[in-house]
């Protein structure tokens, strides 16, 4: 059985600050959108 890394990619601050404004902006494409959620989706949460 082959064993799978367990590397976890996380989006740094300054990526997911671009994503976040890509999201919001209204001109965005849908690829432009679906990268840009992608990019959140692995990014840390500020929350707690």
């Amino acid at each position: 059985m082959a064993r799978r890394s367990s590397s976890r990619k996380i989006t740094s601050s300054k990526v997911a600050k671009k994503a976040s404004a890509a999201l919001r902006d209204g001109r965005s494409g849908k690829r432009t959108r679906s990268i840009a959620g992608s990019a959140l989706a692995q990014a840390k949460s500020k929350r707690k």
